[in-house]
C-alpha cells in the first residue's frame, strides 16, 4: 500500500511540475498529428509553435511533457553546451528554451520525424540570417537541425527523432565547418547502423551517402543537396520495414529513420544556403 501511495503522489507531483512549466503556453489545439499552441512571457519574449509528426499516438500537452523557460543567455553551464560559445550563442531577444520531456510512462509514441516550428516577431530574417534551430539531449550538447526559414518576422523549422531540448541560436561559424560537421553526423548514424539495416539497403544509403560527399567536396553544392535529398527519400521508403522508425516514451527503442532522415534534411538546408550565398 505504501509503495502504491508513493507512485500516486510522484504522479501528482509531476503533473503539478509539468503543469507550473507549461503555464506560458496558451491556445493549445491538436488536430490530427499536429499540435500547435502560442507561448508569451511578460516583457514580451513571445512565438506560435507548431509540432507535427508523420504518425503520432497519444498526442496531447501532458504526454509530450511539453515546456518552455526563460534562460540565461550568459549561463556557462548553458554556454558549455554549444558548439563553440565564441562562434554560437543564444539568440539575446528571445532567450527561450522548449523542453519536450515525455514522461516515461505516458502513452505517446510516433513514426518518423517530429517537426518543430517557431515563429516570432522578436527576432527577425534578412539576407544571410544566422539564425539557427538547435536541439539538445537533456543536459547535452546543442546541434543544429534547421531544415528552412524564413519571413514572419523569424520562422524557422528543423525535425528529429527524438526529443529534448530546443533552442534559437546565432551561428557565425562558417558553412563549411557546419557543412562538414553534419556530414559527420550523418556518417556516424550510418556506421552506428550496421547490424541494424540490412546490408543492401545500407550499401544503397552508403552510396547516396558518398556521391553527395564527392559533389561537395567538388564544389557542387545544389548536386550534394540533389543527393541528400535523395538519401532521405530512401531512408523514408524504407522506414519501418528495414529502418527502426518508431519513438515511444518508454524509450526502449531507437528511431533510426527519424535520426537519418533528420540529419540529412539540416544537411541538405546547409548546402542549399551556401549555394544561394555564394559560399
Amino acid at each position: 500500500m505504501d509503495g502504491i501511495r508513493v507512485v500516486v503522489v510522484a504522479l501528482v507531483v509531476l503533473g503539478t511540475s509539468l503543469f507550473a512549466r507549461a503555464q506560458n503556453l496558451t491556445g493549445v489545439e491538436i488536430s490530427g498529428n499536429s499540435l500547435s499552441a502560442q507561448i508569451s512571457f511578460p516583457g514580451g519574449v513571445a512565438a506560435d509553435l507548431e509540432i507535427a509528426f508523420d504518425e503520432v499516438l497519444g498526442l496531447s500537452l501532458q504526454n509530450l511533457g511539453l515546456s518552455v523557460e526563460l534562460i540565461n543567455p550568459t549561463d556557462p553551464a548553458l554556454l558549455a553546451r554549444l558548439p563553440d560559445p565564441k562562434e554560437v550563442s543564444p539568440a539575446g531577444a528571445f532567450p527561450l528554451l522548449l523542453r519536450i520531456e515525455p514522461p516515461a510512462l505516458g502513452p505517446l509514441s510516433f513514426r518518423g520525424v517530429a517537426s518543430i516550428e517557431l515563429h516570432t516577431q522578436q527576432l527577425h530574417f534578412t539576407a544571410n540570417c544566422p539564425l539557427r534551430l538547435f536541439k539538445a539531449p537533456a543536459g547535452g550538447s546543442f546541434q543544429d537541425i534547421t531544415e528552412s526559414m524564413g519571413l514572419g518576422s523569424y520562422r524557422v523549422r528543423g525535425s528529429t527523432g527524438g526529443f529534448s531540448d530546443f533552442l534559437i541560436l546565432t551561428d557565425l561559424r562558417a558553412l563549411d565547418e557546419v557543412i562538414v560537421s553534419k556530414f559527420d553526423r550523418l556518417a556516424a548514424l550510418l556506421d552506428a547502423s550496421a547490424g541494424v539495416i540490412p546490408e543492401p539497403v545500407l550499401d544503397q544509403l552508403q552510396d547516396r551517402f558518398d556521391a553527395a560527399l564527392s559533389a561537395y567536396a567538388a564544389g557542387l553544392l545544389n548536386e550534394a543537396a540533389d543527393e541528400v535529398e535523395a538519401f532521405g527519400a530512401d531512408v523514408r521508403q524504407h522506414g519501418g520495414s528495414s529502418i527502426p522508425d518508431v519513438w515511444r516514451s518508454a524509450r526502449d527503442l531507437v528511431n533510426l529513420a527519424g535520426e537519418l532522415r533528420s540529419a540529412a534534411a539540416t544537411l541538405g538546408f546547409s548546402l542549399l544556403f551556401a549555394a544561394s550565398s555564394g559560399s
